[in-house]
Protein backbone atom coordinates (compact mmCIF):
# COMPACT_ATOMS: atom_id res chain seq x y z
CA UNK A 1 0.00 0.00 0.00
CA UNK A 2 1.61 3.66 -1.11
CA UNK A 3 1.53 6.51 1.50
CA UNK A 4 -0.77 8.32 -0.55
CA UNK A 5 -3.32 5.25 -0.03
CA UNK A 6 -2.71 4.76 3.79
CA UNK A 7 -3.63 8.38 4.45
CA UNK A 8 -7.00 7.77 2.78
CA UNK A 9 -7.51 4.69 4.61
CA UNK A 10 -7.08 6.09 8.10
CA UNK A 11 -9.55 7.84 10.30
CA UNK A 12 -12.03 5.93 9.32
CA UNK A 13 -12.36 6.39 5.76
CA UNK A 14 -11.78 10.52 5.89
CA UNK A 15 -10.08 11.55 2.82
CA UNK A 16 -7.51 14.08 3.56
CA UNK A 17 -7.90 17.56 2.45
CA UNK A 18 -4.18 17.54 0.57
CA UNK A 19 -5.30 14.24 -1.26
CA UNK A 20 -8.78 15.72 -2.37
CA UNK A 21 -8.54 16.77 -5.93
CA UNK A 22 -10.79 19.96 -5.31
CA UNK A 23 -8.50 21.27 -2.85
CA UNK A 24 -5.30 21.43 -4.91
CA UNK A 25 -5.70 25.18 -5.72
CA UNK A 26 -4.78 25.62 -1.89
CA UNK A 27 -1.83 25.43 -0.10
CA UNK A 28 -1.79 24.33 3.67
CA UNK A 29 -0.33 26.63 6.14
CA UNK A 30 0.93 24.77 8.92
CA UNK A 31 0.59 25.86 12.51
CA UNK A 32 3.61 28.02 13.61
CA UNK A 33 4.42 26.98 17.54
CA UNK A 34 7.59 28.85 16.91
CA UNK A 35 11.04 27.35 17.43
CA UNK A 36 11.06 25.88 20.53
CA UNK A 37 7.36 24.87 21.75
CA UNK A 38 7.59 24.41 25.80
CA UNK A 39 4.71 22.01 25.67
CA UNK A 40 3.73 20.58 22.01
CA UNK A 41 0.31 19.16 21.68
CA UNK A 42 0.02 15.78 19.94
CA UNK A 43 -2.63 16.77 16.91
CA UNK A 44 -3.29 13.80 14.82
CA UNK A 45 -2.88 13.74 11.63
CA UNK A 46 -6.55 14.09 10.91
CA UNK A 47 -6.42 17.40 13.08
CA UNK A 48 -3.73 18.95 11.41
CA UNK A 49 -4.68 18.49 7.54
CA UNK A 50 -8.13 20.42 8.58
CA UNK A 51 -6.56 23.23 10.35
CA UNK A 52 -3.85 23.53 7.77
CA UNK A 53 -6.52 24.12 5.57
CA UNK A 54 -8.62 26.15 8.07
CA UNK A 55 -5.14 28.48 7.78
CA UNK A 56 -4.90 28.87 4.23
CA UNK A 57 -8.72 29.62 3.31
CA UNK A 58 -9.30 32.03 6.45
CA UNK A 59 -6.31 34.28 5.26
CA UNK A 60 -7.68 33.90 1.58
CA UNK A 61 -10.83 35.13 2.62
CA UNK A 62 -12.52 32.14 1.00
CA UNK A 63 -16.62 31.51 1.48
CA UNK A 64 -17.83 28.96 -0.43
CA UNK A 65 -19.61 25.25 0.13
CA UNK A 66 -16.51 23.64 0.24
CA UNK A 67 -15.23 25.78 3.54
CA UNK A 68 -18.28 24.88 4.78
CA UNK A 69 -18.01 21.74 4.69
CA UNK A 70 -14.53 22.34 6.04
CA UNK A 71 -15.65 24.34 9.12
CA UNK A 72 -17.76 21.21 9.48
CA UNK A 73 -14.61 19.10 10.14
CA UNK A 74 -12.93 21.46 11.86
CA UNK A 75 -15.34 21.79 14.82
CA UNK A 76 -15.54 18.28 14.72
CA UNK A 77 -12.21 18.17 15.35
CA UNK A 78 -12.56 21.06 18.03
CA UNK A 79 -15.99 21.83 18.79
CA UNK A 80 -14.56 24.61 20.90
CA UNK A 81 -12.83 26.60 18.81
CA UNK A 82 -14.18 30.27 18.42
CA UNK A 83 -12.57 30.80 15.09
CA UNK A 84 -14.04 28.22 13.27
CA UNK A 85 -17.81 28.94 14.70
CA UNK A 86 -17.47 32.84 13.89
CA UNK A 87 -16.10 32.03 10.09
CA UNK A 88 -18.58 29.19 9.48
CA UNK A 89 -21.66 32.22 10.61
CA UNK A 90 -19.24 34.55 8.08
CA UNK A 91 -19.71 31.79 5.22
CA UNK A 92 -23.26 31.19 5.96
CA UNK A 93 -24.02 34.90 5.78
CA UNK A 94 -21.98 34.87 2.28
CA UNK A 95 -23.74 32.32 0.66
CA UNK A 96 -27.55 33.13 2.37
CA UNK A 97 -27.90 29.77 3.05
CA UNK A 98 -31.11 28.38 4.71
CA UNK A 99 -31.00 27.98 8.25
CA UNK A 100 -33.34 25.56 8.99
CA UNK A 101 -30.72 22.86 8.23
CA UNK A 102 -28.00 24.77 10.34
CA UNK A 103 -30.58 24.97 13.41
CA UNK A 104 -30.61 21.57 13.29
CA UNK A 105 -27.04 21.19 13.05
CA UNK A 106 -26.17 23.39 16.17
CA UNK A 107 -29.08 21.32 17.69
CA UNK A 108 -27.35 18.52 17.48
CA UNK A 109 -24.49 19.80 18.74
CA UNK A 110 -25.61 21.36 21.19
CA UNK A 111 -27.11 17.51 22.59
CA UNK A 112 -23.87 16.09 22.06
CA UNK A 113 -21.49 19.09 23.45
CA UNK A 114 -24.03 20.87 26.28
CA UNK A 115 -20.79 22.39 27.97
CA UNK A 116 -19.66 24.04 24.97
CA UNK A 117 -19.96 27.61 25.17
CA UNK A 118 -19.26 28.42 21.60
CA UNK A 119 -22.27 26.47 19.96
CA UNK A 120 -24.85 27.77 22.39
CA UNK A 121 -23.55 31.58 21.16
CA UNK A 122 -24.11 29.53 17.41
CA UNK A 123 -27.31 29.13 18.40
CA UNK A 124 -28.24 32.62 19.74
CA UNK A 125 -27.18 33.81 16.46
CA UNK A 126 -29.22 31.57 14.32
CA UNK A 127 -32.22 32.32 16.71
CA UNK A 128 -31.25 35.58 16.11
CA UNK A 129 -30.95 35.49 12.69
CA UNK A 130 -34.24 33.80 11.97
CA UNK A 131 -36.42 35.28 14.22
CA UNK A 132 -37.14 31.69 15.37
CA UNK A 133 -37.12 30.72 19.17
CA UNK A 134 -39.64 28.06 18.82
CA UNK A 135 -36.88 25.33 19.74
CA UNK A 136 -35.77 26.72 22.44
CA UNK A 137 -37.12 25.95 25.41
CA UNK A 138 -37.92 22.36 24.35
CA UNK A 139 -34.02 22.22 23.80
CA UNK A 140 -32.47 23.12 26.98
CA UNK A 141 -35.09 21.31 28.59
CA UNK A 142 -33.55 18.39 26.75
CA UNK A 143 -30.42 19.54 28.22
CA UNK A 144 -31.93 19.62 31.67
CA UNK A 145 -33.19 16.01 31.41
CA UNK A 146 -29.21 15.36 31.58
CA UNK A 147 -27.78 18.38 33.97
CA UNK A 148 -30.32 20.28 35.17
CA UNK A 149 -27.92 22.98 36.53
CA UNK A 150 -26.09 23.23 33.07
CA UNK A 151 -25.20 27.50 32.83
CA UNK A 152 -24.74 27.65 29.53
CA UNK A 153 -28.26 26.09 28.70
CA UNK A 154 -30.01 27.98 31.40
CA UNK A 155 -28.09 31.17 29.88
CA UNK A 156 -29.72 30.75 26.63
CA UNK A 157 -32.90 29.58 28.08
CA UNK A 158 -33.29 33.25 30.05
CA UNK A 159 -32.11 34.81 27.15
CA UNK A 160 -35.12 33.56 24.70
CA UNK A 161 -37.77 33.93 27.21
CA UNK A 162 -36.56 37.78 27.62
CA UNK A 163 -35.97 38.49 24.09
CA UNK A 164 -39.38 36.42 22.48
CA UNK A 165 -41.58 37.59 26.09
CA UNK A 166 -41.61 33.36 26.20
CA UNK A 167 -42.65 34.34 30.19
CA UNK A 168 -46.35 31.97 30.47
CA UNK A 169 -45.66 29.02 31.65
CA UNK A 170 -42.06 29.14 32.77
CA UNK A 171 -42.97 29.29 36.54
CA UNK A 172 -44.95 25.46 35.85
CA UNK A 173 -42.06 24.50 34.00
CA UNK A 174 -39.22 25.62 37.42
CA UNK A 175 -41.94 23.84 39.64
CA UNK A 176 -41.67 20.29 38.19
CA UNK A 177 -37.88 20.93 38.28
CA UNK A 178 -38.01 21.92 41.77
CA UNK A 179 -40.08 18.79 42.79
CA UNK A 180 -37.91 16.62 40.88
CA UNK A 181 -34.50 18.24 43.03
CA UNK A 182 -35.38 20.77 45.49
CA UNK A 183 -31.63 21.19 45.77
CA UNK A 184 -31.51 22.92 42.27
CA UNK A 185 -30.02 26.43 42.94
CA UNK A 186 -30.30 26.69 39.04
CA UNK A 187 -34.37 26.58 39.33
CA UNK A 188 -34.38 28.64 42.40
CA UNK A 189 -32.86 31.38 40.42
CA UNK A 190 -34.99 30.79 37.61
CA UNK A 191 -38.27 31.03 39.89
CA UNK A 192 -36.79 34.54 40.44
CA UNK A 193 -35.88 35.32 37.51
CA UNK A 194 -39.17 34.57 35.88
CA UNK A 195 -41.15 36.75 38.57
CA UNK A 196 -38.60 39.86 39.23
CA UNK A 197 -39.52 39.85 35.63
CA UNK A 198 -42.88 39.86 35.39
CA UNK A 199 -45.18 40.47 38.47
CA UNK A 200 -42.28 41.20 40.64
CA UNK A 201 -42.59 40.52 44.12
CA UNK A 202 -45.35 42.66 45.58
CA UNK A 203 -46.53 42.08 48.90
CA UNK A 204 -49.46 39.46 47.71
CA UNK A 205 -46.49 37.84 45.83
CA UNK A 206 -44.08 37.69 48.59
CA UNK A 207 -46.82 35.87 50.51
CA UNK A 208 -47.37 33.36 48.12
CA UNK A 209 -43.68 32.91 47.58
CA UNK A 210 -42.75 32.34 51.27
CA UNK A 211 -45.59 29.45 51.64
CA UNK A 212 -44.26 28.39 48.69
CA UNK A 213 -40.60 27.80 49.86
CA UNK A 214 -41.41 27.10 53.33
CA UNK A 215 -43.22 24.01 52.20
CA UNK A 216 -39.70 22.96 50.61
CA UNK A 217 -37.83 23.79 54.14
CA UNK A 218 -39.58 21.60 56.19
CA UNK A 219 -38.86 19.00 53.98
CA UNK A 220 -35.22 19.26 53.89
CA UNK A 221 -34.03 22.17 56.60
CA UNK A 222 -30.84 21.96 55.11
CA UNK A 223 -31.37 22.82 52.03
CA UNK A 224 -29.28 25.69 51.34
CA UNK A 225 -30.96 26.91 47.82
CA UNK A 226 -34.26 27.46 49.48
CA UNK A 227 -32.77 29.47 52.40
CA UNK A 228 -31.03 31.53 49.79
CA UNK A 229 -34.43 32.10 47.34
CA UNK A 230 -36.11 33.08 50.95
CA UNK A 231 -33.74 35.65 52.41
CA UNK A 232 -33.21 36.54 49.05
CA UNK A 233 -36.97 37.82 48.67
CA UNK A 234 -37.30 38.79 52.35
CA UNK A 235 -34.39 41.50 51.18
CA UNK A 236 -35.73 45.16 51.73
CA UNK A 237 -38.17 44.08 54.19
CA UNK A 238 -38.31 42.67 57.75
CA UNK A 239 -37.94 39.12 58.07
CA UNK A 240 -39.64 39.33 61.47
CA UNK A 241 -42.77 40.75 59.53
CA UNK A 242 -43.82 37.32 58.10
CA UNK A 243 -45.24 35.35 61.05
CA UNK A 244 -45.29 31.94 58.73
CA UNK A 245 -41.50 32.16 58.89
CA UNK A 246 -41.21 32.88 62.66
CA UNK A 247 -43.54 29.74 62.94
CA UNK A 248 -40.69 27.77 60.85
CA UNK A 249 -38.01 28.57 63.23
CA UNK A 250 -39.46 28.13 65.84
CA UNK A 251 -40.55 24.72 64.92
CA UNK A 252 -37.18 23.36 63.67
CA UNK A 253 -35.62 24.93 66.56
CA UNK A 254 -37.62 23.37 69.06
CA UNK A 255 -36.60 19.82 66.86
CA UNK A 256 -32.76 21.02 67.45
CA UNK A 257 -32.26 21.24 64.25
CA UNK A 258 -28.50 21.50 63.25
CA UNK A 259 -28.87 23.99 60.31
CA UNK A 260 -26.32 26.90 59.70
CA UNK A 261 -29.34 28.56 57.39
CA UNK A 262 -31.73 28.26 60.19
CA UNK A 263 -29.50 29.55 62.69
CA UNK A 264 -28.05 32.55 60.24
CA UNK A 265 -32.06 33.97 59.91
CA UNK A 266 -32.31 33.63 63.20
CA UNK A 267 -29.19 36.22 63.49
CA UNK A 268 -30.80 38.15 60.84
CA UNK A 269 -34.43 38.01 63.03
CA UNK A 270 -32.52 39.14 66.46
CA UNK A 271 -30.61 42.11 64.71
CA UNK A 272 -33.53 43.23 63.26
CA UNK A 273 -35.22 43.54 67.11
CA UNK A 274 -31.85 44.75 68.61
CA UNK A 275 -32.49 47.40 65.67
CA UNK A 276 -35.53 48.66 66.69
CA UNK A 277 -35.18 48.44 70.48
CA UNK A 278 -34.82 44.71 71.81
CA UNK A 279 -31.29 45.04 73.56
CA UNK A 280 -31.67 41.74 75.12
CA UNK A 281 -31.71 40.36 71.61
CA UNK A 282 -28.06 41.14 70.81
CA UNK A 283 -26.74 38.39 73.28
CA UNK A 284 -29.03 35.78 71.51
CA UNK A 285 -27.44 36.56 68.56
CA UNK A 286 -23.73 36.77 69.68
CA UNK A 287 -24.59 33.16 71.51
CA UNK A 288 -25.88 31.78 68.07
CA UNK A 289 -22.89 33.28 66.21
CA UNK A 290 -20.60 31.01 68.81
CA UNK A 291 -22.80 27.85 68.33
CA UNK A 292 -22.25 28.25 64.37
CA UNK A 293 -18.51 28.76 64.87
CA UNK A 294 -17.61 25.94 67.17
CA UNK A 295 -19.97 23.47 66.78
CA UNK A 296 -22.39 24.10 63.70
CA UNK A 297 -20.28 25.56 61.16
CA UNK A 298 -17.04 25.62 62.19
CA UNK A 299 -15.51 25.77 58.16
CA UNK A 300 -16.77 29.32 58.80
CA UNK A 301 -15.86 30.14 62.43
CA UNK A 302 -13.75 33.39 61.28
CA UNK A 303 -16.54 34.31 59.58
CA UNK A 304 -19.12 34.05 62.47
CA UNK A 305 -16.59 35.64 64.61
CA UNK A 306 -16.64 38.40 62.43
CA UNK A 307 -20.24 38.74 62.81
CA UNK A 308 -20.51 38.68 66.50
CA UNK A 309 -18.11 41.63 66.31
CA UNK A 310 -20.08 43.73 63.66
CA UNK A 311 -23.16 43.15 65.77
CA UNK A 312 -21.62 44.11 69.05
CA UNK A 313 -19.74 47.28 67.13
CA UNK A 314 -23.08 47.92 65.80
CA UNK A 315 -25.71 47.68 68.40
CA UNK A 316 -23.38 46.67 71.57
CA UNK A 317 -21.85 47.04 74.14
CA UNK A 318 -23.40 42.98 75.72
CA UNK A 319 -25.07 43.54 78.89
CA UNK A 320 -21.99 42.67 81.58
CA UNK A 321 -25.06 41.49 83.78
Amino acid sequence: MSEGDESNSDEQGYVYYRDRPNWKDIEPIPQDDGPNPVVQIAYTDKFKDVYDYLRAVIRKGEKTERVLELTMDAIECNPANYTVWHYRREVLQELKKDLKSELEFAEETVLNEPKNYQVWYHRQKLVEWSNDPSRELYLTAEVFKDDSKNYHAWQHRQWTIRTYGLWSNELEFVDGLLKEDFRNNSAWNQRYFVIINTTGYTEEVVKNEVKYVIDFIKVAPNNESAWNYLTGILKGGRISDHEPVLKLIDSLRSQHVPSPFLLSTMIDVYEEEVANGKKESLEKAVKICEELGSKIDPVRKRYWEYTSRRLISAYGPLDST
